[in-house]
């Protein structure tokens, strides 16, 4: 059985697909997707694999994070798709519209670009694999992890934004 996206839809009209960045999630793009819908779009605001509340995998390249979508877009019955995807999300829509471009009639990428980038998250990667949520409480107790690792508070604040509470009302990671 084919794992389907977890998306949050707005609005009515033409659809427009939007993709989140790495450590990111849809809601980064609420704002934004919201405008849209207000002008005309059905707008489907997606979390891709291992990120936000969409199911995680071990398994994980830009062929697979294509077919994803691919899924998600059958799943949801659209034919062709105006397509926004930003850095990571940016790759996926790339190499979305290159392996199916009869479903894709536009593509906005924002900042990547179709080349390799030799690994540099590592420091955030390093810092996330260095929470232990098995007491976490709070997002405060993960910040007070987090900032052995990563310095700017920024970051921190955005990586947070992937905590979520379980049924125990414990905090738990919404990354692999």
């Amino acid at each position: 059985m084919k794992q389907i996206l977890h998306s949050v839809i707005l609005g009515e009209g033409k659809p427009l697909c939007i993709l989140h960045g790495f450590l990111g999630m849809l809601d980064n793009w609420k704002t934004l997707g919201t405008l849209y819908a207000e002008n005309g779009f059905c707008v489907h605001l997606i979390d891709q694999r291992n990120h936000g509340k969409s199911f995680h995998s071990p398994d994980f390249d830009y062929d697979i994070l294509a077919d994803d979508l691919l899924n998600y877009l059958d799943e949801h019955h659209i034919a062709s798709t105006a397509l926004i995807g930003h850095s990571m999300g940016g790759k996926t829509a790339m190499q979305f519209a290159c392996t199916y471009p009869e479903r894709v009639n536009r593509l906005l990428v924002a900042d990547i670009a179709p080349k390799y980038y030799p690994p540099h998250h590592q420091e955030i990667i390093n810092g996330l694999n260095a929470i232990d949520t098995t007491n976490l409480k709070s997002r405060n107790d993960a910040d007070q992890q987090l900032k052995k690792h990563i310095s700017n508070p920024g970051i921190r604040q955005f990586l947070l934004k992937n905590l979520d509470r379980d049924e125990k009302k414990n905090c738990v990671s919404n990354l692999t």
